[in-house]
């Protein structure tokens, strides 16, 4: 089916274009928002505070999944507010029935007040509760809300969810739509420092889901970037995959709609090892899947294989393909739109429609079917791909099990041996992944042997951007990273309950060397057990860079201002007198056990850096592009970035 023929994601209705205070039903209670905010928007740092900003988003969305918005426009402005504006209808402002308010105040401050209800507004939205815009305004310091309809403009100001005074008209226009602008309230958020960048990759998605909606984000100094994707989640997959090299000319474009609910999806393999599936339920991102991932799997699965078969493409494989095998290099986007979704809680990250499960897989099947029976020589590379995988799956089982049969860390002859710790609890554990054997001794003689156990490397370790699961499981650092955790590895086997250590610290030296070991040690927990990293696990080391002495007194630095400021100071106490010495530590090999200890290990003074992955999209380019095959998008991005290089040893 050719991408022009997409329908309209919901058609105008005249009852959904009849907008207007009878639509707003209302669910009573907002008074503990502010005294449980982390039950709306997940929690209070940084996560939160951003979410403010996609449920004001998500409302002018939901006015574009209706076919009344093709525009939204998001400002970072100078005093810490945030202002959304769309072109959709306009928040009613009509007295509504029952409650004898405005329907805009009502929105705006009673929890569950809204058009998300009644399906005469809305046949599909995101904003499925209907307490985005309440909750944003009671978490703000204050809040204004300006509407633009039928040629004029309605205002009203709040400050932490209280209106100051009543919707009052301030004018006439000839636009149409809401503009809302909120500061959040710092006595809620511990951070109210909105960064531009992840509003970027959200808005970015947005724009490749919805191809008719245009979106520019503003930051603080007035500098602007338009998003707009006539090719929708088609530009989405190359977006994803400009890394990497296509085994297909084009995406795979699927496109169907059955009892109300419509199924977009584009897919393509590349020449990697990964996988990356996006998946969203009316714009919202369900990053745990639910039943539409699972119809498309089963789907994919069932057809590839049938069509691989029937062409006899699998004569000369000695094995069963399984539904693993047909996610190497597979780059997905699933975008389903349903009139009655059921998430798992607020953040949406979990769809449990069962119905849409077959949805998806009878569109998928048709669609598909129909798209191999056309290109046939894109079905031969594809199979070509699933085989190397089922063969790469084999050799895997066999090296696990030989793993199991000989474990690494039994064996004293090994590099790398693991110095365990002495109690039990994970919680109270750490385990220090270190670079060398001279950096392990010195942390094995520094550390607090009752929590802290030491695993030192030797060289480098596998980059698993260029390597399937066998060559990984061959490796003997992985092998020992693997069995010191205690999680097992693989889909089916991996288990984040039992690793054995609270906290996994990556600890490597300060120069070139260090950082490569360091990246390649990310690349495998990203690629391989991101769930620790989402649990918050996965941490860094921050091992000082200078040791300034100056007589008796001696100070550590951690970079080459705070070397500088040492210094200074160091010379007006002497008076200028002073013999200044700064050793640059390269290497951690270079500090004995008691230095080790009381900059970089001890909890009471250490500072250890927590990796977290803020948007997988952004990290999975990060990854692809610095470990990945291609050596221009290496090279872009190092001449983007080089500048922001604090320390840098060649």
């Amino acid at each position: 089916m050719q991408e022009d023929d997409i329908k309209a994601t919901t058609a105008a209705s005249t009852a959904a274009a009849a907008y207007g205070a009878t639509n707003i039903q209302v669910l009573d209670g907002i008074e503990h928002v502010r005294m449980r905010p982390a039950m709306y928007i997940g929690d209070i740092h940084s996560r939160g505070l951003h979410h403010l900003i996609y449920e004001i988003v998500d409302n002018s969305i939901d006015e574009t999944l209706g076919g009344f918005n093709d525009y939204i426009f998001v400002s970072l402005n100078p005093d810490g507010s945030v202002t959304v504006i769309d072109r959709g209808r306009g928040i009613p402002v009509d007295i509504h029935p029952e409650k004898k308010k405005s329907a805009l105040e009502l929105v705006m401050t009673v929890i569950g007040a809204g058009g998300k209800f009644d399906k005469g507004a809305y046949k599909v939205s995101g904003g499925l509760h209907g307490v985005g815009a309440s909750v944003v305004n009671a978490l703000s310091e204050w809040c204004e809300v300006e509407v633009y309809r039928e040629g004029k403009i309605y205002f009203q100001r709040y400050e932490r969810g209280i209106p100051q005074g009543g919707v009052r008209e301030i004018g006439t226009t000839d636009n149409k739509g809401t503009k809302t602008t909120f500061l959040p309230d710092n006595q809620i958020f511990k951070t109210t420092e909105f960064r531009k960048d992840i509003i970027i990759d959200r808005m970015r998605e947005l724009a490749f889901l919805n191809r008719n909606l245009s979106i520019t984000v503003q930051d603080t100094e007035g500098l602007q970037e338009v998003f707009h994707y006539e090719g929708g989640i088609k530009e989405f997959v190359l977006f994803t995959d400009q890394n990497r090299i296509s085994l297909l000319k084009e995406p795979v474009y699927l496109y169907g709609e059955r009892e109300s609910t419509i199924v977009e999806i584009a897919l393509q393999y590349n020449d990697s090892y990964q996988e990356n599936v996006f998946s969203y339920v009316n714009n919202i991102n369900t990053h745990e899947g639910g039943t539409h991932v699972t119809g498309f799997r089963k789907a994919l699965t069932r057809t590839l294989n049938a069509y691989a078969q029937k062409n006899d493409l699998l004569k000369n494989l000695k094995l069963s393909l399984t539904g693993d095998d047909f996610k190497e290099g597979l780059t997905a986007v699933i975008s389903v739109k349903v009139a009655e979704p059921q998430f798992e809680g607020q953040t949406k990250t979990k769809l449990g429609n069962s119905e849409t499960q077959s949805i998806v897989e009878t569109i998928v099947n048709e669609q598909l079917a129909e798209f191999l029976e056309s290109n046939p020589n894109v079905l031969k590379m594809v199979i070509e791909k699933v085989k190397g995988a089922a063969l790469s799956r084999e050799a895997a089982r066999k090296a696990k099990e030989l793993t199991r049969r000989k474990s690494v860390l039994e064996s004293s002859g090994l590099p790398g041996k693991l110095a365990d710790c002495s109690i039990n609890d994970p919680e109270h554990c750490e385990l220090y992944i270190v670079e060398g054997d001279s950096a392990g001794g010195s942390a094995k003689q520094g550390r607090d042997r009752s929590f802290q156990a030491i695993l030192p490397l030797k060289g480098k370790i596998l980059n698993v951007e260029k390597a399937r699961l066998h060559k990984m499981l061959e490796n003997e650092e992985i092998k020992t990273i693997i069995l010191a955790l205690g999680t097992s590895f693989g889909e089916d086997e991996f288990s984040a309950e039992k690793l054995r250590y609270g906290k996994i610290i990556i600890m490597t030296d300060a120069d070139v060397d260090g950082a490569h070991i360091r990246t390649l040690l990310l690349t495998f927990f990203f690629r391989h057990m991101r769930s620790l990293i989402e649990a918050g696990r996965v941490y860094i080391a921050q091992p000082p860079l200078y040791l300034v002495k100056s007589g008796k007194d001696q100070q550590y630095a951690w970079d080459d201002d705070e070397r500088n400021a040492i210094t200074e100071n160091m010379k007006k106490m002497q008076k200028g007198k002073a013999n200044v010495q700064i050793q640059r530590y390269k290497g951690l090999g270079e500090m004995n056990p008691e230095q080790l200890w009381s900059t970089t290990m001890d909890p009471a003074h250490r500072s250890l850096l927590l990796v977290t992955v803020e948007n997988a999209m952004e990290a999975d380019q990060v990854f692809s592009t610095l470990m990945g095959d291609k050596v221009d998008p290496r090279r872009a991005f190092i001449e983007k970035n080089a500048r922001y290089v604090r320390r840098l040893d060649v």
